[in-house]
């Protein structure tokens, strides 16, 4: 149950949205969190919000103001890490929410960092290339007193890419009047970046495929998967699946669903998508569906990767899955969790699943420091390693205290947070 104490005064009670789902998700964990438990409210507070305005000059002369957040939810295990969105329904609860889904996943993977994320309510598309570079220096430069190669690592997110954490780096470098390079993550290799990072969050999202499909007994070879999203996250995966002889048998984006019951060629999918923007008209497919018709599809592994709160108490019935891998962040919403545990589908969660992304993004890090760069096949395999470890961690927590494996991420992680907290202390 959500306490009033525990609400920030700036959002509505009655309408939470995603901030709301992570505050259900925080009171489900409490009970198994022992001794812990009295350090639970931390959890429900974010140590800093910044809401900033982002004035552009437009291509035409004129003047645009854009509202931009960053939030750092918690940094009690590290700097904090995490996304910066641009998208025109970006809210402040929603980025509150991520950022306290980064501090869940960055500990569930037991990587160094705490959990932040940034927004800026703007439709990207339409900017021109010239007025999306001043968006992203303005944001910049009105954030920069509170990110930092150790305070606060932001990389990319929803519409924002290699680019876009160049101009971030590079803004940063003339405000402080140095280069460093360990600021965000993400970047082209030629500034510091590494090597798949971009491919980083779909591979996480199949390498714990694999493990939860050897768990349910579903052979990876032939399994028919769904998915929601073809982006960095969507079409990664269904690239990897479909090499490791799975069928991708549905994808989903903005432009409408594509269906073939023998399996779509990924490759060909992709081209298309590069040239049109979308799936929609893409040729020899058995059937174009409208958006809602998707959740019905039957299959094997299921894969929302577009965006928060999209499997509901109303679509959940509709699914007939076995699996469901949550490359996106806040797919599925409580109620809609409770409803598919009862029917006994796996749900890897957000906060497990796509935690690939930011593993790379701490080995960017790792490496921009150290000015020394590992090969691709040394990333791949130490990605591989810690998404395992991680799965088998999760796993075993969730089969001791009998509990979905959502409920069990946030066990090992939240303690892992809470232990830092305690013996920390609190500062004066």
């Amino acid at each position: 149950m959500i306490t009033q104490h525990a609400l920030p005064s700036y959002l509505n009670p009655e309408d939470l949205g995603p901030w709301g789902q992570y505050l259900q998700q925080i009171d489900r964990v409490t009970p198994h969190l022992g001794s812990l438990s009295r350090w639970v409210e931390t959890l429900k507070r974010p140590k800093r919000i910044l809401t900033v305005d982002v004035p552009i000059e437009r291509d035409d002369g004129t003047i645009s103001h854009y509202e931009g957040y960053r939030v750092q939810h918690n940094m009690s295990r590290g700097p904090g890490k995490g996304g910066v969105r641009f998208h025109q329904d970006v809210t402040l609860s929603e980025v509150m929410a991520l950022s306290a889904w980064m501090t869940v996943k960055n500990a569930a993977v037991n990587v160094p960092y705490g959990g932040a994320k940034g927004g800026i309510r703007v439709d990207p598309k339409t900017l021109s290339r010239g007025e999306l570079q001043r968006l992203t220096r303005r944001y910049t430069s009105e954030i920069s007193l509170i990110i930092g190669p150790n305070k606060d690592i932001p990389a990319p997110d929803v519409n924002t890419n290699e680019q876009v954490m160049a101009w971030m780096m590079d803004s940063y470098a003339m405000i402080e009047g140095n280069l460093s390079t360990g600021v965000v993550t993400g970047k082209p290799i030629s500034l510091g970046g590494s090597l798949g990072r971009r491919e980083a969050t779909g591979r996480g999202v199949f390498v714990v495929g694999q493990e939860a499909a050897a768990k349910r007994g579903v052979a990876i070879q032939g399994a028919r998967v769904a998915i929601q999203g073809f982006g960095n996250v969507g079409g990664v995966a269904a690239s990897m699946f479909a090499k490791a002889g799975a069928k991708v048998i549905a994808v989903q984006d903005h432009t409408g669903t594509v269906v073939h019951s023998g399996g779509l060629d990924v490759a060909l999918l992709h081209q298309h998508v590069a040239e049109t923007g979308g799936v929609q008209g893409f040729p020899g497919i058995e059937a174009f569906l409208d958006r809602d018709a998707f959740w019905g599809i039957e299959s094997d592994i299921l894969i929302p990767a577009a965006l928060e709160q999209q499997i509901t108490a109303e679509n959940a019935p509709l699914i007939r899955t076995k699996i469901i891998l949550e490359g996106a962040n806040g797919p599925t919403t409580p109620e809609a969790d409770d409803i598919l545990s009862d029917r006994d589908v796996l749900i890897v969660p957000d906060v497990l699943a796509n935690a690939g992304g930011v593993t790379v993004s701490y080995f960017e890090w790792v490496q921009d420091f150290s000015s020394f760069f590992w090969s691709e096949d040394e990333i791949n395999a130490r990605l591989t390693r810690i998404m395992q470890d991680a799965f088998n961690s999760v796993w075993e927590v969730s089969q001791d205290k009998k509990v979905t494996l959502r409920t069990a991420t946030f066990i090992l992680a939240c303690t892992r947070v809470l232990q830092a907290r305690e013996v920390r202390g609190l500062y004066p």
